[in-house]
This record gives C-alpha cells, structure tokens and sequence, in this order.
C-alpha cells in the first residue's frame, strides 16, 4: 500500500527538522586541537572498559595496575580493545615483557573494525619490528616482507615506548622515540585501537602495557 500524499509530506517535514537539527549541533561541537589527549588509561580503574578474558590459549585482564596479555598455547595471537572509535591516532603506550622467550610479538592496533580487520604494529622482545594488517582474516606484513632488526629496540625484559601513528593512509611506528618503520594503506576507515601480543614455538609469553594514550595527530 503506497503512502498518502499527505503523510508523505508530513514525513519529509519531519525529516527536513531533523537534518536542520543535527546540522545545527555539528555546529556547536567544539574542534579538538592537535595533540589533544582523546583517550588515556592508566589501568588503575578496572572498569575503563577493556576485555577481561581467559582460556587454554590466552588471557587478557588489568593485573596489578597494569594490562597484562599472557599467551599459553604457540604460534597464538591475542589483542584486547577498549571499544571505543577513532579516526586519525598517534597511540602512544609503555610494553614490558615479564615473562616467557624474547622470541615474541607485542604492540598494538588501530582502526579495528572487527577481528577480522584491522592493523596492527608489533615489535620483539629479540630485536625485530613490522607493521601488518588484518583484511578479511588474512594476516600479512605490508612494512617489508618480513619482520625486520631494529636497533631502537630494548630487548629482553626491558620496557619499550610504543608510538604508532595512524594518519590518513599512512601508518608510522616508533620505538623509544625513534622512528622504527613505516607503511601506506590505501583506505582509512575510523575504527577502535587496542594492545596485542603473540608467540611463536615458544608458548607462555607475558606482556604487560602500561600508561595508554590516544592522541589527536
């Protein structure tokens, strides 16, 4: 049955408020300058919204006023979110490995759209740095074809200051303050942030994050 002339209008009138509406509040949101912090945590407060989980393969939790990712099972991966979206991201945070082989991965995500796609910026407690991507389930490196030596790299139980930079299509990681490695993507959809970490052969891998902050590029 077609819609009466008359509710059809009234529909569109409806409709023209509520376009006039939204425009107006765009209108009225305040811009957020460069270097702005959107989101930060400390891990403190273990409401801030991250994943809690644990099973045979891996756990993810706040521990000890840090987040903590244990890997239990080889060649296994895990990352943990805080369910929130961005667009462009600088993401800056602190990864220490406590336990487990230096032959490991950890670092952290940006523009996740589910766990199937997103990118992701890893880097060793041995030594090696890389950046990849998630599409359609398929993991690839798209900084070199292989993880590759760093230098800026504390290696074995020292801590490492993550900066990863997610602009436009161009991804960057830095390592302690230098630049590690670099990428270019060519789309730049909006999407959460988050913390990953993996093991190869080696299982029982432990790396805890620590001093989280997402920043307006």
């Amino acid at each position: 049955m077609s819609i009466p002339r008359r509710t059809a209008a009234i529909f569109i009138a409806i409709a023209t408020t509520l376009t006039a509406c939204q425009t107006a509040m765009r209108w009225l949101e305040p811009e957020v300058s460069a270097g702005s912090v959107l989101f930060q945590d400390d891990f403190t407060r273990t409401t801030s919204g991250w994943d809690r989980y644990k099973d045979e393969a891996y756990s993810a939790n706040y521990v000890d006023g840090a987040y903590q990712i244990n890997i239990s099972a080889p060649n296994t991966q895990a990352w943990a979110r805080p369910h929130l979206e961005f667009n462009d991201v600088r993401i800056e945070v602190m990864a220490t490995k406590t336990g487990g082989s230096d032959d490991n991965m950890f670092g952290v995500i940006c523009r996740y759209q589910d766990a199937q796609n997103f990118y992701f910026f890893l880097l060793s407690s041995d030594g090696y740095t890389g950046i990849g991507v998630y599409r359609g389930g398929k993991e690839r490196l798209i900084s070199a074809d292989a993880l590759h030596p760093s230098s800026q790299i504390q290696t074995g139980d020292s801590s490492n200051h993550i900066r990863a930079d997610c602009i436009g299509t161009q991804l960057a990681l830095y390592i302690n303050g230098a630049l590690a490695t670099k990428a270019s993507i060519s789309n730049a959809p909006p999407g959460d942030v988050g913390l990953i970490a993996g093991a190869y052969e080696n299982a029982d891998v432990e790396i805890r994050f620590d001093q989280l902050s997402v920043i307006k590029p």
